[in-house]
């Protein structure tokens, strides 16, 4: 299964400004129910991701405010990118690798499609995993 083929049906694409304010950040992951979203520049490129970790870790623990924190203060500017048709188990191994939790996906123009997470990779292995083992047993207990 390709990257592609896990963000097929996704219709939008979660990011946020890099010139927008923690706070504003933090209430556009809850209105959207993510954990994490790629931060953009004024022309729309790919710069950065922002997560509820970064905001917990560098502006919580600190007791910063997060009206006057900046997304680009803080955001994860190492980016680890997939191409979306590459398989989604090299972009697992590259999660492993890196120690990271979530991927950006960018085509070969580096256009930020969006992003996914270790646990949108999990799910799709347990389905794969899943329709092999149908296959199997419906050959071992096939009506004969």
């Amino acid at each position: 299964m390709k990257v592609s083929d896990l963000i097929g049906s996704r219709r939008e694409v979660f990011a946020i400004s890099e010139d927008a304010t923690v706070l504003e950040a933090a209430q556009y992951l809850q209105e959207k129910q993510v954990r994490a979203a790629g931060v953009v520049s004024a022309e729309g490129k790919i710069v950065g991701v922002i997560a509820h970790s970064d905001i917990a870790d560098k502006v919580v623990t600190k007791n910063l405010c997060p009206a006057w924190v900046k997304v680009s203060e803080i955001m994860t500017r190492s980016l680890f990118t997939v191409n979306p048709e590459e398989h989604f188990e090299v972009g697992l191994q590259r999660m492993e690798q890196q120690g990271v939790h979530h991927l950006v996906i960018v085509n070969d123009h580096s256009e930020f499609l969006g992003m996914l997470s270790v646990n949108d990779l999990l799910k799709a292995m347990v389905s794969d995993e899943k329709e092999r083992a149908d296959v199997l047993e419906s050959y071992v207990f096939a009506v004969r």
